[in-house]
This record gives C-alpha cells, structure tokens and sequence, in this order.
C-alpha cells in the first residue's frame, strides 16, 4: 500500500508536471503573464510546490520586507552560485506563490525534478505567508518594514504582523536588519529560531532613516546594544563602501548604483554567510559581492543610441527619497513615471511624503504615465519646475530620449519600468525583465 501511495503521488506530480509546462508553453507563445502557469498548477496541484522543493539539500530561503527584495535576491543567487551552489529562485520577479510554481514549471525536467540545492525566494509580504502556510522555510531574511501600498497592507504594523509570521515558520535561523526596532522586536520573539544581523555604523543612519525617523527627523538612530551583526557598512563614498564581516574590514568598489542598493549587499552577504556557514571565505566573498551588476530597473543603465539612461525603480516614500539622495540632481536630465496599477499600488498618497526639493535647481523634463497630472502637481508645491507633462508613456519616452544630453535618468514605477523595458528590449541588448 505504501509503495502504490508513493506511485499514484509521483503519477500525479509528473501529471502536474506536464500539463503546467504545457499551459507554460502556451502563455509564452500568447505573451501571456508569468504566473499564469502557477495558478494553474495552484488549482489541480496545491502540493506541487512543497513536493519539488522538499528534496533541496540546503534547503529553502525566504526573503521579505518592503524595500530592495529584487536586488537582494539576485545578490544572494550570484554569490552562492560563484560558491558553487545550483540556485532555485525566481527569476521573473513575480513575488508571489504562483510566481514561484511558475518559475519551478521552467526549470524541472519532465518527472518534476529539480536539479538545485537551495532555493532562493523573493516574497511579497502577503504572499510570503501564504507560501510557509505550504512550505515552512529553513531560512528568512527580514529587509525592512516600511509604509508601501497602503490600499493593499493597510498600516505599517500589519505589515510587521505578516513578517512576524513569516519568521514565527521559519526553522533554521533568521537573518534580520538590526536597524529596523520591529524587525529586531520580531526577531526577539523567536526563541527556537536563532538570528543573524546585518546593519550600519551609526553614521550612515542619515542615508538610511527607518521609517518613524523618515516621517520625525527629531528621532535619533539607536541599535539595540546586545545586537553584534555579522556583516556592517562602516562606511560610505559614492558607490565606495568599507565593510565589516565578522570583525575584518573589506573596502569594495561597487557596480551596484544607491545607497539602499550596496545596504541590499551587505543584508546578501550575511544572508550568503548565513547559509554557508563554516564553508564561507569572506575574503572571497567580498570580491565576488564587487562584481555584482545592478538588478532590472534598480538602477541599471541602458545605452540606447550612445545615450546612457539609468532606470531607478520607486514605489514608496523611503524609496523615492533614498533614490533621490543617491544621484546628483544637476548631472543628468530627469523623467518621473507614475503609474496606479495593481502591481504600483492604487493609493498614490505616498507621494506627498516625499521631499523633491534637491530637484529644484535643475527641474524635471518630463513626468508621465496614469498619474502624471498628480505628479507634476506634487512637484509644484516643492518650487520644482517641469517642462512637459505627457501621460503616454511610451510617446513621452521617445522625446525625453531625444533631449539634449548623452546621460539620462528615469525615476519610475513598477508597471511603467517594465512599459519602457520592453520598449529598450527592441532597441538594444538587455536582460529581459519577463
């Protein structure tokens, strides 16, 4: 009986297999959505997902929190891979459960095995317990909480609620940002679960406010004294950072592009350590975490017609202002893109909560997409000039290109960065975002 119990589970796994690859095949040959073949496989199969994953030697890390998912992901599955590891992740982008079965369809074989020793998920937070509801997680990395989608998440703390439960499944250890105060608080809690942190001199807490310092700059940073992280940023110049791991400091010079983007780094790195365990070798870490180029749309940079054009992704106000900070205002001219669906979030509030002042002496060339008429008003009420306002994004593309200037940069939303992705698919080489 048993071994017919194991048969009929691994018939229905390869039947799985081959009608989700099948519905796979077809949504790419329609330029359908990448989680479409994940809903499929959710509705006949809910255990597809926890089967394959559950044959992973190192098993299963989860990475959550409100800022810097995408890069951090793509950071961590380059430096384990470099250490030799097969990476499972999901490579799309689609943070949520379905994305993540979508994203096994294209990399089992045809019985529904996957070849890889770790997986590596990026979640959305919602969806983050959703998935430990099936898989419970050997290790979670916890970025940050910040306030983002408030249609979606409602207030900050629930969204520290669905972290907290993400960590209260999670059963090897836990990697936490020791400068996040409800972070640190979820991590306390976890009694069975011992933690890891990353963080930053206190120096540094300017460039990085959590998110009562963003809205009170009245608040001083203060880190939990019993906290020693693993891995520090000690300091900081233009993309230049010193860096400590494990007591040892490292200077590296970075590809990666912003201040969130080399933090993304250190929270990797520890991760990656955290992972390896007795077989990480810091020092080659450290070179391999130099050559790290930024992820899709987190400020990378797209030469088209030898015109540089960097693209940086906001979706919320500690984001915006972050991003704002980490490039000089008067060195290149400036695009806004800002879209209200689904993916962006509806309540486009946030942008009051932004400070656009360091935007003045230059102004903004063009603003676009759904929103753009309440972009450009936001901006007015910072004395900050914009000379044209057109909500066709991809008409508003074409002449912002054509402006004055060999070097560009384009402040955009999540659905609007993947619009003006596909547009420079066409014209030059890139990695696809899709």
């Amino acid at each position: 009986l048993t071994c017919l119990s194991y048969n009929l589970i691994m018939n229905k796994h390869q039947y799985t297999t081959l009608l989700g690859k099948a519905v796979r095949k077809v949504a790419r040959l329609k330029g359908g959505g990448s989680a479409l073949p994940g809903l499929f496989v959710e509705k006949i199969d809910p255990d597809f997902i926890k089967r394959t994953l559950s044959s992973l030697k190192r098993g299963v890390l989860v990475i959550s929190g409100t800022n810097g998912k995408t890069t951090t992901t793509k950071i961590i599955v380059e430096l384990l891979e470099a250490e030799g590891l097969k990476v499972f992740t999901n490579k799309t982008g689609s943070n949520f459960v379905r994305g993540v079965a979508s994203a096994l369809l294209g990399e089992v074989n045809i019985k529904g095995e996957l070849d890889a020793d770790i997986a590596v998920l990026e979640l959305d937070e919602a969806h983050a317990v959703k998935f430990v509801d099936v898989v419970s997680p050997d290790y979670c990395l916890l970025l940050n909480v910040m306030r983002d989608q408030l249609d979606r998440f409602s207030e900050i703390d629930k969204t520290a609620e669905l972290l907290e439960k993400v960590a209260e499944e999670t059963t090897s250890k836990l990697i936490v940002n020791s400068e996040d105060k409800r972070l640190v608080s979820i991590a306390k809690k976890q009694f069975d679960t011992p933690t890891n942190y990353f963080g930053f001199e206190k120096k540094l807490a300017r460039l990085m406010p959590t998110d009562e310092e963003l809205y009170d700059n009245t608040k001083e940073h203060e880190r939990d004294s019993s906290i020693k992280p693993i891995v520090e940023l000690m300091s900081l110049e233009k993309n230049k950072g010193t860096i400590k791991i494990k007591g040892k400091e490292y200077i590296i010079d970075f590809k990666l592009n912003g201040i969130y983007n080399i933090y993304n780094a250190v929270a990797a790195l520890a991760t990656v350590l955290t992972v390896l365990k007795d077989e990480a070798n810091p020092n080659r870490l450290a070179k391999e975490l130099a050559l790290v180029e930024p992820a899709f749309g987190r400020g990378e940079s797209i030469l088209i017609d030898g015109t540089e054009i960097e693209i940086v992704l906001v979706k919320n106000p500690s984001g915006f202002r972050l991003s704002l900070m980490s490039y000089l205002a008067d060195d290149a001219p400036t695009m806004i893109i800002i879209n209200d669906n689904y993916a962006d979030g509806r309540d486009m509030s946030w942008l009051w909560d932004v400070d656009f002042a360091s935007l003045r002496a230059k102004g903004v060339t063009m603003v676009s997409g759904i929103r753009a008429y309440d972009m450009a008003l936001r901006l007015s009420y910072d004395d900050v000039n914009v000379e044209e306002i057109e909500p066709n994004i991809l008409k508003a593309l074409k002449s912002f290109i054509k402006k004055d200037g060999n070097k560009k940069r384009i402040f955009t939303t999540y659905t609007a960065m993947l619009e003006i992705r596909k547009y420079f698919e066409k014209k030059t080489k890139i990695k696809r975002a899709l």
